[in-house]
């Protein structure tokens, strides 16, 4: 059982003003109000951060609270400090440039058919995204062990499926978002973000297999880190 925390009402104004920034940065950016897969990704990017805070406030409140713990605390390991720092400022670069891409359309000729592949890719993205959380309450934003929290080895729900679904989640919103927008260089920067998210995982999982003894049986039992059938 894990230690109830709140969030304070900092938190919160914090968490209102950063669902609101990122859907409001992408459709400044795209210099049209009226961009039909704009206001896709924006909807789908306020719905799914919206549920997940929601439901993390009502029924797991100390994993939200870990959520909000500050890079380089709680025994973080070295390597991670940087590594989230680079995947943080290609986040932001990908936010920019996507819009900026229909601004400016720098890519040409897209084919039609990939938005609907892309509206799919979220759709997916949603349900590992949430599961994860759901199903893992040490799902924290940073690599370390929780041993405040007792933090035990999670198998079952979609952690059953592949040993990393956030990473999964994320990769098909990386992917995906840019598919959705029509934009060539987005993909570009979404895949060198899920390289740094399989870089990521190795590092993750060398932590996990020094920290749990039977991690290495659940590595047997669940052979993909996140990219199903193939790694």
């Amino acid at each position: 059982m894990t230690t109830e925390k709140k969030l304070t009402a900092g938190q919160i104004v914090f968490s209102v003003i950063y669902l609101l920034f990122w859907p409001a940065l992408f459709l400044f950016l795209s210099g049209d109000w009226s961009w039909t897969e704009g206001w896709i990704f924006s909807i789908w990017f306020l719905a799914i951060t919206i549920a997940v805070t929601i439901y993390l406030y009502r029924k797991d409140p100390s994993l939200l609270a870990e959520r909000y713990r500050k890079p380089g605390t709680g025994n973080q390991k070295p390597w991670d400090k940087a590594m989230l720092i680079i995947i943080m400022v290609l986040f932001l670069l990908w936010m920019v440039v996507i819009p900026l891409d229909k601004r400016l359309g720098w890519t040409v000729q897209y084919p039609a058919a990939l938005k609907y592949v892309g509206i799919i890719m979220l759709l997916l993205s949603s349900f590992f995204l949430f599961r994860a959380f759901t199903d893992n309450t040490f799902l924290s934003p940073l690599v370390r062990v929780q041993t405040e929290r007792k933090q035990q080895l999670v198998t079952t729900g979609v952690y059953g499926f592949v040993r990393h679904p956030m990473y999964l989640g994320a990769l098909f919103m990386f992917l995906g978002t840019p598919l959705l927008t029509g934009s060539s260089i987005g993909v570009g920067i979404g895949l060198l973000m899920v390289l740094l998210l399989a870089v990521r995982a190795l590092g993750e999982e060398k932590m996990l297999m020094e920290e749990f003894q039977d991690y290495a049986a659940y590595k047997q039992k669940v052979r993909y880190r996140f990219i199903p059938f193939l790694w």
